[in-house]
């Protein structure tokens, strides 16, 4: 359960990530806000992915955002912050375009690491009745 929560969070990472990177080249966007704006669309797009299953259950919107927040916030903050410490701290890899090996050879290990390193986050989130353990209810 706990490694198929934490795809479920890097999925809406993962998208938000990208989409944002991608956002913020295409801008001619700096570093900084570039980042920021690919970690507050990680977080939205996390976060909707997970009030998605539990709206299509019949909660009330309410209700499925506390519910998602309780659920994925030490996820996703756990996620970003690896995620991203290994694209800042990757010599280049701030730099790297979109058509270059190097920017998405960064993400996908950061995303992996961060995988690796998130996993037993949610372990220990749903082994006390927390996490994903609260949405899992939600799911019919």
């Amino acid at each position: 359960m706990a490694a198929q929560a934490t795809l479920h969070c890097l999925t809406g990472c993962a998208i938000g990530e990208i989409l944002g990177m991608i956002i913020g080249t295409a801008f001619g966007w700096g570093n900084l806000p570039t980042m920021v704006l690919a970690i507050v669309l990680a977080f939205f797009f996390g976060y909707a992915l997970t009030l998605r299953g539990i709206l299509k259950a019949g909660v009330d919107f309410r209700t499925a955002f506390k519910v998602a927040l309780a659920a994925d916030t030490l996820s996703i903050v756990t996620m970003e912050i690896i995620d991203n410490g290994v694209i800042a701290l990757w010599p280049g890899a701030m730099d790297a375009h979109l058509d270059e090996p190097l920017f998405w050879g960064a993400l996908a290990a950061s995303l992996a690491l961060a995988f690796v390193v998130t996993t037993p986050v949610n372990k220990w989130m749903i082994g006390r009745g927390k996490g994903h353990a609260v949405v899992h209810q939600y799911h019919h």
